[in-house]
């Protein structure tokens, strides 16, 4: 629906034909469910459900990535559809572009957990290394929430990163730190990551102020083999989907996902206001795409050669999530105007 030459936002990183990927077969997939049908991106649709409103991408790098799809998706159609090209009116803190012909606002903000973070020292922690506060969602976005009209959050891959888990201003549990081995942790990161995802939901659904849609975004799944991302782990040579045969079951995958459905639920629970959220869940239909991630091709520098296998090629499988995020629009807003009516 759009190409690595015609989308002026797509990161350097995801543009995989701009960096010398030689096939292209990747791009054209598309996912079939087996009860219904998935239309195409509809960006004209898209827009006219959006108007006057304001959709937020919160998250990782994984949430740029999907905002950065749509606004792809959205700029093709503005030389196709007489749609118009967006205004960047955006700033560091939040990237924001704007189409005038209905007022809808693309919106994107970082937050690496989606709760609150600090390096300031805590008990046996120094300062320096991140402490996540996991009972804490992240002001940084909380304060914005109630302007947002459809919020979509993505996290969970930081929590491989060195961190140290904080509840009730007690520490819990580390990442790649825990100096003090006469103590025990009380929780991993995938744990953590559950209580995090729990937290962050039921900020949101007992926010007095916010009656939009909320989508979580499940665990995006990375296809490194060999090691991990620093270990030398790689996905050089995919080019077609797994077959179902194919697929190799992956611990650490499976124990975030399940822990995000689980923190999901409990957080779902305490829902006082008059807000919508639902989970868009991708993880399994996504891992099947392991030929969809830039791998050695995210840099032209043969000297910056790491492999990359975790974000996704621009064209490609990311843009089928914004066709699920369409989907979960038109459901909610055509819904709305059907019971008005």
């Amino acid at each position: 629906m759009y190409t690595n030459n015609s989308c002026p936002v797509i990161t350097r990183m995801q543009n995989c034909q701009g960096n010398g990927r030689p096939d292209r077969e990747y791009e054209s997939y598309r996912w079939k469910p087996s009860q219904c049908d998935l239309p195409r991106f509809d960006a004209k649709k898209f827009l006219e459900l959006m108007r006057g409103k304001t959709i937020a991408f919160i998250g990782d790098s994984v949430a740029r990535n999907q905002m950065e799809s749509l606004l792809c998706l959205l700029w093709q159609a503005s030389k196709t559809f007489s749609v118009e090209v967006p205004r960047n009116q955006g700033n560091r803190r939040m990237h924001r572009y704007y189409f005038r012909s209905t007022s809808t606002k693309i919106v994107r903000m970082w937050s690496s957990w989606l709760v609150h973070q600090t390096p300031e020292a805590i008990d046996f922690a120094p300062e320096g290394v991140t402490k996540v506060h996991l009972d804490t969602p992240d002001e940084n976005f909380m304060e914005f929430v109630p302007t947002f009209d459809v919020v979509v959050l993505s996290s969970g891959h930081w929590f491989a990163k060195q961190s140290v888990y904080v509840l009730n201003n007690e520490i819990v549990g580390g990442r790649l730190w825990w100096p003090d081995k006469s103590r025990e942790a009380k929780i991993n990161n995938i744990e953590a990551f559950g209580a995090s995802v729990e937290n962050i939901v039921a900020s949101i659904v007992t926010h007095p102020n916010f009656t939009g849609l909320a989508i979580l975004r499940s665990y995006s799944p990375s296809h490194y083999e060999g090691g991990a991302w620093d270990t030398g782990g790689s996905c050089t040579g995919k080019t077609r989907p797994l077959e179902p045969e194919q697929m190799v079951k992956n611990d650490n995958i499976d124990k975030m996902h399940e822990k995000q459905i689980t923190g999901f639920l409990r957080g779902i629970q305490k829902k006082s206001n008059k807000s919508k959220f639902v989970m868009m869940d991708i993880t399994g239909v996504f891992s099947y795409r392991h030929d969809g991630h830039p791998g050695p091709f995210r840099s032209l520098d043969p000297n910056k050669r790491t492999h990359d296998c975790l974000h996704w090629c621009m064209p490609g499988p990311v843009d089928t999530w914004n066709e699920f995020v369409l989907e979960i629009i038109r459901r909610e807003y055509e819904g709305k105007k059907s019971s008005s009516s």
